[in-house]
């Protein structure tokens, strides 16, 4: 190498897409269970159990708090790390229950997102108080 040259820099691989990330971390699931022998307890009725006791502790954090706080609590650092651990759960035992069933939950939402465009088809007028999940 000459004085003008750079010095080479080892090639960084490219961020794996958002999707390729979920299936990454789908498989590093899996494998965390398998490693500890947890798949006989990994029943699709056990997972939805544990994924609404998750989910049910999201809402805790936010049961009294009004519109006003609940719309603040990434401000402060305890609550955040509280809201971000119960999301991850909440999403651990979501991915773990497709997994087990052979859910793709990136096509799922995909196909729920195309059949409420058509359910409720933008109109101008006032949105009615209903949620996409229905």
């Amino acid at each position: 190498m000459n004085e003008t040259q750079e010095p080479r820099q080892p090639e960084q691989q490219p961020e794996p897409r958002p999707e390729e990330r979920l299936g990454l971390l789908q498989r590093r699931l899996a494998q965390f269970a398998a490693a500890r022998g947890w798949e006989p307890y990994h029943t699709p009725k056990n997972l939805a159990v544990a994924l609404s006791v998750e989910a049910a502790e999201l809402v805790e954090i936010f049961q009294w708090l009004t519109p006003e706080q609940s719309a603040k609590v990434m401000e402060k650092p305890e609550s955040a790390h509280r809201v971000a651990d119960e999301v991850a759960d909440v999403l651990a035992y979501l991915l773990q229950f497709c997994e087990v069933l052979g859910v793709d939950v990136l096509d799922a939402l995909a196909a729920k997102i195309e059949r409420n465009e058509l359910r409720f088809p933008v109109t101008g007028g006032p949105t009615p108080n209903r949620h996409s999940s229905e």
